[in-house]
């Protein structure tokens, strides 16, 4: 067994692997306290800009324990390169020994992060979702439409981005993978039109506001991952009647939760985590007309269960 596995191996792995119950088991996991996830490492470079997060943790009584550096510089497409990468190291728990270096050059994260995405809209969208609304353009927002897809297999999608030109060649992309697919003129006609959102911009100011918001939608937020970063409106959260995060511990200092409660617009008690909603512990979505909101910032248990998986899978 070759203990090295470049991405070209990886991808095709990936089919064999059911990634929406993978991260459900983690979430679970977590919430029911038996991870040990230390806080994310994190460097943030100024010049040129970009960001390297470090993420490291284990299942206590589990096989693996996982360690994941991903990076992303957005000024790498005019050098002709990706804007992400990284690499996952699975070692052995009992031991301590390498079991696999996975070279994903950040495809994993990418995955586990859309699969993530589309398991919250899952658990907390109301009934009969016909539109999904993406904000942003990158690799996320064509990964979670992807996602979504599988999860709602007759919605249509509306892709909102800053530069139309690239919303719509998100949108010609999506088409040409077989989804129903079209780029949108702002944000607030996504909220009139969809009632799944996702966001996953690395806006430092919100691109959703509150007032836009219909009765009966649910907003899966993946774009705020550092202290920075905010996505929605404040008072979005404040107005929710379901709060849910991937992380209360992670989002007390990053992403679109840490944001409502600098701010004071929310209370942590209002907060529930998405592994104690998949385990029937907190409540989900009651009402159809509810509106909720999930933050996920990203734990370090769905690197160890995507790259535990494709492990196995690899053989």
């Amino acid at each position: 067994m070759s203990l090295v596995a470049e991405w070209s191996r990886i991808e095709p792995a990936l089919v064999d692997v059911d990634l929406l119950e993978e991260m459900a088991q983690g979430f679970q996991a977590y919430s029911a306290g038996k991870c040990v996830v230390p806080p994310v490492g994190e460097l943030l470079l100024e010049e040129p800009r970009g960001e390297v997060h470090i993420k490291y943790g284990y299942v206590r009584g589990g096989e693996h324990y996982v360690v994941k550096i991903a990076s992303g510089f957005p000024g790498n497409p005019a050098l002709g390169l990706p804007v992400g990468d990284g690499l996952m190291l699975l070692f052995r728990q009992d031991t301590g020994q390498l079991a696999r270096v996975l070279l994903d050059e950040g495809h994993l994260t990418d995955e586990r992060t859309a699969a993530a995405g589309a398991l919250a809209s899952k658990t907390l969208a109301p009934p009969d979702v016909r539109r999904i609304g993406i904000l942003g353009t990158g690799v996320q927002a064509r990964l979670q439409a992807s996602h979504h897809a599988r999860v709602f297999p007759n919605a249509e999608f509306l892709v909102w981005g800053r530069d139309a030109d690239k919303r719509a060649a998100c949108a010609a992309d999506l088409s040409d993978i077989g989804l129903l697919a079209a780029p949108a003129d702002d944000p607030e006609l996504i909220c009139g039109e969809c009632t799944v959102i996702v966001a996953t911009t690395s806006a430092t100011t919100p691109v959703l506001r509150s007032d836009w918001v219909q009765l009966g939608t649910h907003i899966t937020a993946v774009g705020s991952d550092t202290p920075e970063k905010q996505e929605l409106e404040t008072d979005l959260l404040a107005r929710a009647d379901r709060v849910v995060c991937d992380s209360l511990e992670q989002c007390r200092l990053r992403g679109e939760v840490a944001q409502a409660l600098r701010a004071g617009a929310l209370d942590e008690g209002a907060v529930v985590e998405l592994g104690a909603v998949l385990s029937g512990a907190a409540p989900g979505r009651g009402a159809t007309e509810e509106v909720s909101v999930c933050d996920l910032t990203g734990v370090a248990v769905q690197d160890l269960r995507i790259a535990e998986a494709v492990h196995g899978a690899l053989g």
